[in-house]
């Protein structure tokens, strides 16, 4: 996609306005990632501890899948078990200090057609994605079950990923009620050999494009029909549910950002409102979000931080509970946007990002209404402290608080008050 470099300075809702979140655990970090192929645990134990002790400084939420990403077949036969990945992983998320949480996908082979025993590259490459059949709901979500017994100590659970294998064809309607009849087997499942374990869902990417006819839309684009009937339906038809999950990018299906690509950031704010008023305020988990352009161009370092910067902003603004990163995997080699260094561990500036927003603006933090002289400059802030984006490629002198700031381009600055 082509990006404006300019950024959009019409104001919005999302950039004026902060909304108070709804009612969150106390202390709730708000921020946290999700483990994907590659994480700290696979390196070597020293490479491991490292990157513990980064993380144990500012706890914050960890997620894990039961298979794929970095988890192998947790359950290759009927009557066999296989633990010693989702046992790592939960291990490294102890040992470092973080809140786990753990996303009920994806199902082994023997549900969805494959044979069983352990998981063939075929597999692994052509069906990772593909749901359970529906004869054999019930045995995911006893799967489930049994890692919610097993891992009892994890309190949160995530039912599947993005309507993987029930949306195949996003220009046709998704199918919802198989989500949906999914989700209250396994809903039912896990409470009932866990009462205490909080659960969530529908998991649902919301797709957006240039033009079309919702009632969910903004200078960003137009939220698929398709997505809020889905969401509709399984808000309608669940079991029950203690928050809601969704997912989505600030480009459209085409690859676009509009009106730029901080003007586009507006997309999360707009559907975390739509989703608080359809659900009474339950609390909004994104369990995934994505702002870079899609067609293979890569910005400069400083500007796409300044970019996911801006984007944390609206999630904090808009009231969201929980923005889980998905954090990208490397073993070498550079690995932009990854939290640590793959060589060393030591904390990388988007690790850095994540943990200062987990220590000033966590969920109950009070935000207070600071804006910038100079509207190029987006501003976050709390009672103790600020934090300021330059959304241009210029140098930028503004006023903010009261206080005479420069910022380089793309620059990040966090300021006492």
């Amino acid at each position: 996609m082509t990006a404006k470099a300019g950024p959009s300075t019409e104001p919005t809702e999302s950039a004026t306005a902060a909304q108070k979140p709804p009612s969150v655990d106390a202390g709730w970090p708000r921020w946290g990632f999700t483990h994907t192929g590659i994480s700290a645990n696979n390196i070597t134990p020293q490479f491991e501890q490292v990157v513990a002790r980064s993380l144990a400084k500012t706890p914050m939420l960890q997620n894990q899948h039961i298979m794929g990403f970095g988890a192998l077949n947790p359950q290759p036969t009927r009557t066999q078990y296989f633990w010693e990945d989702l046992d790592s992983r939960t291990n490294f998320m102890k040992q470092s200090g973080g809140i786990p949480i753990i996303t009920l996908c994806c199902a082994p082979d023997w549900m969805k057609g494959g044979p069983e025993g352990p998981t063939s590259q075929e597999g692994w490459a052509e069906h990772l994605e593909d749901a359970p059949y529906p004869q054999h709901f019930d045995d995911f979500a006893k799967l489930a079950a049994t890692v919610a017994k097993k891992y009892s100590d994890v309190e949160y659970f995530l039912v599947w990923n993005e309507f993987k294998g029930f949306w195949k064809d996003h220009s046709k309607p998704a199918d919802y009620k198989g989500y949906t009849e999914l989700y209250n087997k396994v809903y039912d499942a896990v409470k009932a050999v866990r009462p205490d374990a909080k659960i969530g869902g529908p998991y649902l990417g919301f797709d957006s494009n240039r033009s079309g006819d919702t009632e969910l839309r903004g200078d960003w684009g137009v939220v698929n029909q398709n997505v809020l009937d889905a969401f509709n339906y399984w808000y309608e038809n669940k079991k029950g549910a203690d928050f809601i999950v969704v997912d989505g990018a600030s480009p459209t299906d085409a690859h676009e950002l509009l009106p730029d690509e901080f003007g586009a950031l507006s997309k999360f704010s707009a559907v975390t409102k739509w989703l608080r008023e359809k659900t009474d305020d339950m609390p909004i988990w994104w369990s995934e979000w994505y702002f870079v352009p899609e067609d293979g161009t890569t910005w400069p370092e400083n500007r796409r931080l300044a970019v996911q910067a801006a984007s944390m902003m609206e999630f904090a603004k808009s009231g969201a509970a929980t923005a889980l990163y998905w954090n990208p995997q490397a073993k070498d080699g550079p690995c932009q946007g990854c939290m640590w260094n793959p060589k060393t561990g030591a904390e990388l500036p988007t690790g850095e990002l994540v943990s200062d927003f987990v220590k000033w603006f966590p969920a109950g933090a009070q935000l207070e209404d600071v804006s910038s002289s100079d509207p190029k400059v987006r501003v976050l802030a709390q009672p103790e402290r600020l934090l300021m984006v330059n959304t241009t490629d210029a140098q930028v002198s503004t006023t903010v608080d009261g206080k005479e700031f420069t910022l380089k381009p793309y620059e990040i600055k966090w300021s006492g008050r």
